[in-house]
């Protein structure tokens, strides 16, 4: 797969202006048109499509990619709401105890008011409570 670039490819706001002259022509013809196409050993023209349009969002500032959480990993990110599971349980996941530093063992005063639940961590001064 030794393929040989042909030409710069334009990046930034080249590309756009480039783009946005060639308004009439195809998709490929713009991607070839800016660079974005090698030449095979067979002596074969072949346009990146993907390169070209990668850089023809990025030259307009749009940013696809969501920021990564802390650990490296996917997944859904915390929605700061419970439910009560069947048993009656209230399960606070442990994305929120690793956020608050938490570890095994904690312990909290529960206090219980019409329609909240308040935890208030013992064996901890107050301070900058939430």
């Amino acid at each position: 797969m030794a393929e040989i670039q042909n030409i710069e490819m334009l990046t930034g706001q080249a590309l756009v202006q480039k783009v946005k002259e060639l308004e009439s022509l195809t998709k490929e013809e713009k991607a070839r048109a800016c660079g974005y196409y090698t030449i095979t050993k067979k002596g074969t023209e072949r346009v990146n499509m993907m390169k070209f349009m990668n850089a023809l969002i990025a030259a307009e500032g749009i940013e696809l990619d969501s920021e990564q959480s802390p650990n490296g990993r996917g997944g859904r990110s915390a929605s700061y709401r419970i439910t009560v599971q069947s048993n009656g349980n209230l399960l606070i996941g442990s994305t929120y105890t690793k956020q608050m530093g938490l570890e095994p063992g904690d312990e909290f005063e529960i206090s219980l008011g019409r329609k909240h639940i308040h935890l208030k961590q013992l064996g901890v001064d107050d301070e900058g409570d939430n």
